[in-house]
């Protein structure tokens, strides 16, 4: 009896926002490149990006992972984004050709005539603090509420933004899905950084460090204001894109490179996050993964992440700031802790949120992996 022929199966077809690859890479242009690099590695994805940006879309071709295809629209960002804000039109695929599913990762889900969407909401920080947006995104919130209605499937980074994203959007909570960040394997063997590079950079021999763009809901003038209050304690180092130099015992070194930033990282004598809202809080994991203390606001999301393994401070005390800087680089902690943070840490893979991310183009598009 002949045996009935099996068929290859076709590949899941996504076209994903690359936008965020562009420029200097902050935490959204982070989670966007770990995806690609792993949508690209999957049999059963076939990934393109593109980019929605007038002008130099074309250097998405040098940074997304070998092979990866890179599509540009000719129409500007501001104006795609009105048009998106008024109706279905222009349909991504009239530049970037068909797709399975479209995938927003930068909080808008582009008009698309056939595709499921998919759309990643990383925080709603914005609801709160409108003023906090530049003036060409004053538009964002309602375009992200219009995108999420829109969406077959939002992702989020943590519970806690799921619960926000049901509350605040009204968005029901089975179309919502928590697909947490990763961290890259580079973090758990992190070294201090080398006395060529701390002069390069200019960084002192101990240090506090800040890991972040500037920006208010970063919360930098509480934890500058603690930090003040404190001779004692070592300078504080600001690590990201605008940054202002200046103040007595504060260093701002601006964007470093990911190998100079692991270095910085592992070389501090505690990571500091005194954000006041965030949706996931990256660093606090890589600082654990590499055996840093970590100080940060207690906020759902990093009370989430940290999962006990950070000092948590109530927004805004800067005293409690303060005492919990001083005690969490004064009383080091045994192997044991370091050992458990570190299996903590591990447990967040770039890989596992692929997986999970791919779980939601299938359920969006309403095909199985089997």
């Amino acid at each position: 009896m002949a045996r009935p022929r099996r068929f290859a199966r076709r590949p899941l077809r996504v076209l994903l926002d690359g936008t965020p690859l562009l420029g200097a890479r902050t935490g959204i242009g982070r989670y966007t490149a770990a995806l690609t690099e792993e949508l690209a590695s999957l049999d059963d994805v076939e990934m393109r990006a593109v980019a929605f940006t007038l002008r130099g879309w074309r250097r998405l071709r040098t940074v997304l992972p070998h092979g990866s295809q890179a599509r540009g629209m000719p129409v500007p960002a501001r104006l795609l984004r009105w048009s998106w804000l008024h109706g279905p039109f222009p349909p991504v695929e009239l530049f970037a050709g068909f797709a399975d599913v479209v995938h927003g990762t930068n909080f808008v889900l582009p008009a698309a005539a056939r595709a499921a969407g998919v759309v990643t909401i990383h925080d709603l920080a914005f609801l709160d603090s409108p003023d906090d947006l530049a003036p060409s995104d004053a538009r964002l919130p309602d375009l992200v509420r219009i995108s999420a209605r829109r969406a077959s499937v939002v992702c989020t980074p943590t519970a806690a933004v799921a619960r926000t994203i049901e509350e605040r959007l009204e968005i029901p909570a089975e179309k919502i899905t928590v697909t947490p960040l990763g961290v890259d394997p580079a973090w758990f063997t992190a070294r201090p950084p080398s006395e060529a590079l701390a002069k390069r950079i200019g960084l002192p021999r101990e240090y506090l460090l800040f890991v972040g763009s500037a920006g208010p809901r970063k919360a930098l003038d509480w934890l500058l204001k603690a930090h003040e209050s404190a001779p004692d304690l070592p300078p504080l180092v600001l690590v990201g894109p605008g940054h202002a130099p200046g103040r007595d015992r504060v260093r701002a070194l601006g964007y470093l490179s990911d190998v100079d930033l692991r270095s910085v990282v592992a070389g501090a004598s505690a990571l500091i996050l005194p954000s006041r809202d965030e949706g996931f809080g990256l660093p606090v994991l890589e600082a654990l993964a590499c055996d840093v203390p970590v100080v940060c606001s207690d906020l759902p999301a990093l009370r989430e992440v940290s999962a006990g393994h950070a000092t948590l401070v109530p927004f805004g005390d800067s005293e409690a700031m303060a005492a919990a800087i001083t005690t969490a680089i004064s009383e080091p902690l045994p192997l044991s802790a370091l050992a458990t943070r570190r299996t903590h840490a591990g447990s967040f893979t770039w890989r596992r949120c692929a997986e999970l991310t791919v779980a939601a183009y299938r359920r969006a598009s309403g095909t199985s992996a089997n």
